[in-house]
């Protein structure tokens, strides 16, 4: 199974973050769900092209995190997540990517009206494209 991360050469954040926060982000989110077998360190180095170190350290990591569990012989595991945890990751991501465009907009000198104008602009413009989506009922 290949896991949808994209690693960016170009960041100034390094490969490990770049791994262990998307990866942490699949499995809040549900879309890498409870009990998933995940790739063995090898092959998601091989498939990411980048250390089977840098791989140990993000699988160690998000297990001790309670993300992942490995069981001996057998792999890694997306670990089980509560709600309470999915619910609090998602506002903490948000409200951090709110905090860091508020603070671009503040060192373009943007006055806050304009950044609430074009927030509204971009949310109205995402729910239009949500509903226009094939098979959406919402």
């Amino acid at each position: 199974m290949r896991i949808p991360i994209q690693l960016s050469p170009e960041s100034p954040e390094p490969m490990y973050h770049q791994i262990k926060e998307q990866l942490r982000a699949l499995i809040l989110s549900g879309e890498l769900k409870e009990g998933l077998l995940l790739p063995s360190i090898r092959e998601f180095a091989l498939d990411l092209a980048c250390s089977v170190i840098t791989i140990r350290r993000v699988y160690q990591d998000l297990e001790q995190e309670g993300f992942l569990r490995t069981r001996q012989g057998t792999g890694t595991f997306v670990a089980r997540v509560d709600s309470g945890d999915r619910e609090r990751f998602r506002s903490q991501a948000l409200e951090a990517a709110l905090r860091e465009a508020v603070e671009l907009g503040r060192r373009l000198q943007c006055p806050a009206e304009d950044m609430e104008r074009l927030f509204k602009e971009i949310l109205e413009e995402r729910e239009s494209k949500k509903t226009q989506l094939p098979g959406n009922s919402e």
